[in-house]
This record gives structure tokens, sequence and C-alpha cells, in this order.
């Protein structure tokens, strides 16, 4: 059975591939082979031919593994819409299946594999398949990355709630800064008022990072995050 964590998110753009990446890199800090995934990509550039998954190249990056992109994330949309409608727009479809065995073959190949979800649980990646389906398929526990802001609880806690009621095991929260802190109240107040009412535990506070080279996701993780929480999933 695969091991690893499936990284899904409260909303977009709230830093799922970087506290993706640093999960990686506290993962490789254990002394543990791990590769990175992101089974869809929309919003990619387009060059030439090719669209280029930033985020999957990331991942790739920062895993250190030789990995042909295409494995690492098999499907590529250029507009940045949810896969099932980019896909559409694009005139294709979405193979489950082919994603579900390319996690498959990654997964033989190394010690955990940290796979980062499109958007939220209920993004659909066809018109009857959501994220929630496709970390059911895969098996690996849930990190929920959330924004420290105010809104946050509300958000947080429906995205727990539907994994549980799914029957999909959540490993924790981690909340992290995806620009520079504002000092709110909220900011203050919300970490702790989550850790209170989650079934699920906070695994960190990941700050905001300026560099996202592989120095400063190691820091930050080694800092931030509960390795102990960690090491019970790998």
């Amino acid at each position: 059975m695969a091991k690893g964590f499936f990284i899904t998110a409260t909303d977009t753009g709230v830093g799922k591939t970087v506290v993706a990446g640093a999960l990686i890199r506290a993962i490789r800090r254990e002394g543990l082979s791990v590769c990175g995934m992101k089974p869809v990509e929309s919003g990619c550039a387009r060059e030439g031919d090719s669209l280029v998954p930033s985020d999957g190249l990331f991942l790739k990056k920062i895993s250190e593994v030789d990995e042909p992109i295409e494995d690492i994330t098999p499907y590529r949309f250029e507009e940045p819409l949810a896969p099932w409608v980019a896909a559409e727009r694009a005139g294709t479809g979405i193979d489950t299946g082919y994603l579900i065995e390319k996690f498959r073959q990654l997964s033989e190949k190394y010690d955990a594999l940290v796979v980062e979800g499109i958007g939220g649980m209920m993004v659909p990646i066809k018109e009857d398949y959501l994220v929630a389906h496709l970390a059911s398929e895969l098996g690996l526990p849930l990190v929920v990355v959330a924004s420290p802001v105010l809104g946050t609880i509300n958000h947080t806690l429906l995205t727990v709630d539907h994994a549980l009621r799914a029957g999909l095991e959540v490993a924790g929260i981690v909340l992290n800064y995806s620009h520079s802190p504002e000092g709110s109240l909220a900011e203050q107040t919300n970490p702790d008022a989550i850790k209170r009412l989650s079934p699920v535990p906070v695994m960190g506070v990941m700050p905001y990072l300026e560099g996202l080279d592989i120095a400063s996701l190691e820091g930050a993780a080694s800092e931030n995050l509960d390795m102990g929480l960690l090491r019970k999933y790998l």
C-alpha cells in the first residue's frame, strides 16, 4: 500500500503547492525516497506545442527526481479552469484510470508520494468524478491546506467534515500564509480556534515564504510542521 499524503485545500490559491513541497522535503529528511505528483494541472503556459505545468515542475524539482513530467502531471490544460471544464473546452476528456495507473507506477519506485490535488474536494475532474473520488481511490491520508485569514474557520471545518463523511482519512490541517501576514485579529486567533473545533489536528502553521528553494522549504517544514504526526503516516 502506498504511503504519503494527498494535499487538498479549502480553496484555490491558499498554498497547496508550497505545503506539498515542504512535506516532500520533510519526508526526505526522514531518509525516505519521495516523489511529488500533480495528476491534473490547468492554467499551464504554452511553449510551442507543449503545455508547461508550473506546479508539476516545481514538485519534480523539490523532489529531486528524474521522472518525466508526463508521469508527474499526466494531464495538462491551458485554460485556468476546473479540470472537467478545461478538458471539455479542449475537446478531450480525462481517463481517471490512467491517472491511477501513473500513481501506482510511481508508488512502486518510492517510499512515499505527495499528491497535490486540484483546488478543493468538490472540484470536478469529470462530470461524475470529483477530487474527493480521486483521493479515495489513491488511498492516501489527506492534508488540508487552509489560509489563516477571516472566513477560514468555516471553510476549513466544511472541508474536513466533507472528507470525513466521505470516508477519507484526514491526517491534519496546515494553515499557510500565501501572502505576507496582515497582523489581523483573525490571523492571530484562527489557528487556536480551529485546533479547538476541528476533529483532526492542526499539523502546523506555515509562514509566508518569499523564496521557494529547497533550503527555505526544509527550514520552514522542520520549524513549523509537527514531525511526530507526519511520521505516523510514513
